[in-house]
């Protein structure tokens, strides 16, 4: 008789032996779909006797992998009914175990370790849930009584990594592969070409690991400003790399065994500068250094791809092979006499059409070959061929429009799952291309976007997470962009979403650090900022101040409402707290009586403006709206990052006027501002302020100039403040900033005492 484990702590522990309860952590990522601790525990021998089902005998050899297993024998079970009740047992399951075919069952008790499944995947996943288990253990070798019974929520689930921005030593793609299958991911995405250079060696044109493979710097920032040029192997200053075919097959076969497939990218028609730098005869141009896109009219365009395909589906047996299409630019084929050449005769209406040929032309080639493609969702435009499955990149709307026209697809939100995004404060962080992307924001991303019409979420086959490498310049790097991020997405794809929890995901997370530290990875440690959050009821004129910290306890924080410095003897932070006056607070975490962490300060305003009308007299950018009208006099200010829906984005000077509707007393006018150089958001070149009483007829009252440096390439924020120098009677208050880099503006708030 089998009992649970609370029932079996209230029954059992006042008349067992304290040590039938093993050390346990059960902390597993992703969250399995059904867990029941019981009475007992097993050691794990070193080297024992598995009695394995044939068809499972290549799978049962991962599990070495355990730390507390050094070595095993095997003994092959012809029927499973005739099975030893005893030891460690892999068995084939029957009807009437009425086990799910994509899931596994492991039964463990005092006499041993039961792990059934119906197919070989789900029985890796099986022995890897083991291994995790193993290494979660102070004792490896001594399980808890337990029984498990688990099946993945999608059958995609995927990491991509890009060699191609950074070269990546072969010994690491091993290194990633095994941290994949601790967490249950099943496809690597394998980023092999760009105009960062040529990764794999293709034997019939053998100049594109000679030369496109190796560029003038070391970093890729550093090559992108300073002319983009290709050299030979062996250059002084060569820099990068490539994967001999027999490299690329050992991987594939070394993913193969631990249940992983490993998906090739040959870019095209963009992307593309490395191969047009070595063979310009495939560019509109003609000649090197002109283009990224291939010529679409060109027919040696399509012998060169079909014959680097054929060498690429020899190597790599994916059922995938994806082919790019992303970021093409079209202007080189609108003045190509090839191209327009093309597009006449083939009745194509778009430069989009065009493109959509030859994704056509390659999709069809793929097919012939027993394969599919997989394309950035790019390929829409201008049709897509049945059988292509989209990875939806910008936004949801590719994949939402793919399913919804029975498409396969893949989600791949550059919001939810880019981590080469910040993680956390910018401030506090390597160089990255942009974003803000932290752990949370990672685990409540639900892959089947509601717009999918009810019949066509089946054409959602999972999620993968990015990890563009443009600021990654060693595996080091790419660790710590990926790692925690990449668990929080293993729980994504796997774990029905009515069973996810984030409290209790960061609490198992902690756990897991240990585990990381065991393999070596330079994962991202959970920082000791404090994170806030302001609700504002415009109504009650309340601020309402959420304290939060990537660490487990938040009762670690300790603040003040004083604008003083917090102390381990101020007030500690449980639960939210309401301010109705503009205060400034202080927060820092604390570690027993020591603060570790910087103070993080709070500005809450309570201003004249709040609730008043904006007139704009020069629009927000279309794809930087945040809430309209509503954005610069709603009392909420925007956070880390200017997708958050609270800044907003101009293109050209900022020039609102707020209506008091009577007149009111004027003392200071303010506006936050942001810089991030890299992606074009740049600070004002001056904030001037102005007042009237008619709304026609405005006096100018100061001006401020900005002071920060347009080279800086950190997150900086800046409160442009004029503080009048005695008060004065307006009804109208209008604010000009300039625009003089002709990037980005973004504010979030106008702020009148």
């Amino acid at each position: 008789m089998r009992f649970t484990h609370s029932i079996a702590i209230l029954l059992f522990v006042g008349i067992l032996p304290l040590n039938i309860f093993a050390q346990e952590n059960f902390d597993l990522i992703p969250k399995p779909a059904s867990l029941t601790l019981v009475v007992g525990t097993y050691e794990i021998p070193a080297s024992p006797k598995v009695f394995v089902s044939e068809e499972f005998l290549t799978a049962a050899q991962l599990l070495p992998e355990h730390p507390a297993i050094e070595s095993i024998t095997t003994e092959i079970v012809k029927k499973v009914k005739k099975a030893p009740k005893e030891g460690i047992r892999i068995l084939k399951a029957e009807d009437t175990d009425k086990l799910d075919k994509s899931g596994y069952r492991i039964s463990i008790d005092e006499k041993g370790i039961l792990i059934i499944a119906h197919e070989v995947p789900p029985l890796i996943n099986a022995i890897y849930t083991l291994v995790q288990l193993g290494y979660l253990q102070d004792n490896p070798a001594q399980i808890h009584a337990v029984d498990i019974e688990d099946q993945p929520a999608f059958s995609y689930r995927g990491m991509h990594i890009d060699p191609s921005r950074h070269f990546i030593p072969f010994s690491f793609m091993k290194k990633f592969v095994d941290i994949m299958a601790i967490y249950k991911f099943n496809n690597l995405h394998w980023h092999l070409t760009d105009g960062a250079g040529w990764r794999l060696e293709i034997k019939k044109y053998p100049e594109l690991t000679s030369k496109a493979a190796w560029r003038t710097h070391v970093k890729w920032k550093d090559w992108w400003n300073n002319g983009r040029q290709y050299v030979d192997a062996g250059s002084p200053n060569a820099s990068g790399g490539f994967y001999t075919q027999e490299q690329a097959r050992e991987l594939v076969d070394y993913a193969a065994k631990k249940g992983i497939n490993i998906i090739p990218e040959i870019e095209m028609p963009g992307h593309s500068e490395e191969v047009l730098a070595i063979y310009p005869e495939l560019s509109c141009s003609g000649k090197p250094y002109t283009q990224s896109e291939f010529c679409i009219g060109n027919e040696k365009t399509y012998e060169f791809l079909k014959n680097v395909l054929d060498e690429v589906i020899a190597i790599f047996p994916s059922p995938y092979i994806h082919i790019g299409g992303d970021e093409a630019d079209k202007k080189h084929w609108k003045t190509c006499p090839k191209c327009q050449a093309l597009k006449t005769k083939e009745g194509l209406k778009s430069e989009e059409e065009l493109q959509s040929y030859l994704i056509r032309q390659m999709d069809e080639y793929v097919q012939s070959k027993g394969r599919k493609i997989i394309g950035w969702d790019e390929i829409l435009e201008g049709g897509l061929t049945k059988g292509a499955t989209v990875m939806s990149w910008r936004g949801e709307s590719g994949g939402i429009k793919s399913a919804n026209a029975g498409h396969d697809v893949i989600m791949t939100p550059g919001s939810h799952l880019y981590f080469d995004s910040y993680q956390s404060d910018p401030r506090t962080q390597p160089e990255t291309i942009g974003g803000y992307l932290p752990l949370s924001k990672v685990y409540e991303y639900n892959p089947i976007p509601k717009d999918i019409q009810q019949d066509k979420v089946k054409h959602v086959l999972g999620a993968q997470a990015t990890l563009w490498a443009e600021y990654m310049p060693n595996y080091q790097q790419i660790e710590y962009m990926a790692f925690p991020r990449a668990l929080a997405l293993s729980e994504v794809v796997w774990t029905k979403s009515e069973l996810k929890n984030w409290p209790n995901f960061h609490k198992r997370l902690q756990s897991h650090y240990k585990l990381l530290q065991k393999f070596e990875v330079n994962y991202y440690r959970p920082s000791y900022n404090v994170n806030y959050k302001v609700d504002f009821d415009e109504k009650k004129s309340l601020n309402t101040v959420t304290l939060s910290s990537e660490q487990l306890h938040a009762s670690n924080i300790h603040y003040t409402i004083d604008g003083s410095k917090p102390t381990y003897h101020t007030a500690p932070y449980n639960n939210p707290f309401d301010l109705s006056v503009p205060t400034v607070v202080n927060a820092a975490y604390f570690l027993d009586s020591t603060q570790v962490g910087p103070i993080q300060t709070i500005q809450l305003d309570v201003h004249k403006a709040i609730g008043k009308t904006v007139t704009y007299n020069n629009p927000w950018s279309e794809g930087y709206p945040a809430q309209k009208d509503l954005t610069l006099t709603n009392g909420i200010k925007g956070g880390l990052t200017y997708q958050d829906g609270q800044w907003q984005g101009f293109l050209k000077d900022l020039d609102v006027v707020v209506d008091f509707e009577r007149r009111e007393e004027i003392n200071s006018v303010a506006m936050n501002f942001m810089q991030l150089s890299g992606p074009g958001v740049f600070m004002p070149g001056e904030f001037k302020v102005l007042l009237s009483e008619n709304g026609r007829t405005f006096r100018e009252v100061g001006v401020i100039k900005n002071d920060i440096s347009d080279q800086d390439p950190t997150l900086i924020f800046k409160r442009f403040e004029l503080k009048l120098a005695k008060p004065q009677q307006a009804r109208y208050v209008r604010v000009v900033a300039t625009n003089t880099k002709k990037g980005f503006l973004f504010t979030d708030e106008l702020i009148v005492y």
